[in-house]
């Protein structure tokens, strides 16, 4: 596939809009469900995956061929879903708990886009405890667990993506397990 994907790069550097849109069609779904996994708000994945591939357009002469491509275009990925993340972070901690609502955080508090009430009629009870634990991560560990469990990345994949070392991506998702075990501790 590598081979397949550099092919396609070096075609679209040359001007090849059908290789371009061939790479579209292989990655446009994979960083969409990276990015949802990632920001929780379809409208901010559709974004980070346009903003991706128009820097991978204006950067295909920056690949280097000797990289996996996928690593390349993650990499640009979870950076963006990075940066959106911490321009979110409020000045108030929404990890703590509000007062007058049992095991209720800020995060849940914040309105979202993308919730109707028939979609959140079909989520169970689990699945939005999951959901919320998850939503509270911070940005470093939020991005291992999705690349990790999400994605199904190898350590070595994740460490390639976000430029660190696979010893601090072990550290980190090992941290992220234990973030959300605490979280979900009390609520399941």
């Amino acid at each position: 596939m590598k081979s397949m994907e550099a092919r396609l790069a070096r075609m679209a550097l040359k001007g090849d809009q059908h290789a371009f849109a061939e790479i579209v069609g292989l990655y446009q779904d994979k960083l969409y469900y990276m990015s949802y996994r990632m920001l929780y708000n379809r409208q901010e994945a559709e974004d980070v995956v346009q903003e991706t591939f128009l820097r991978v357009y204006k950067n295909l002469d920056r690949y280097d061929d000797t990289m996996k491509f996928s690593t390349w275009i993650y990499r640009i990925a979870t950076n963006l879903c990075i940066d959106r993340l911490r321009k979110r972070k409020p000045s108030f901690s929404l990890d703590a708990e509000t007062g007058d609502h049992d095991g209720i955080d800020g995060y849940s508090m914040i309105p979202s886009d993308d919730r109707t009430p028939e979609s959140e009629l079909m989520l169970s009870d689990t699945q939005r405890i999951i959901h919320n634990a998850i939503e509270t991560l911070p940005a470093k560990y939020k991005s291992v667990m999705v690349l990790r469990y999400l994605q199904d990345m190898s350590l070595q994949e994740i460490g390639d993506v976000l430029e660190l070392p696979v010893t601090t991506v072990k550290t980190r998702v090992h941290r992220g397990r234990e973030f959300l075990r605490k979280k979900l501790e009390h609520k399941l």
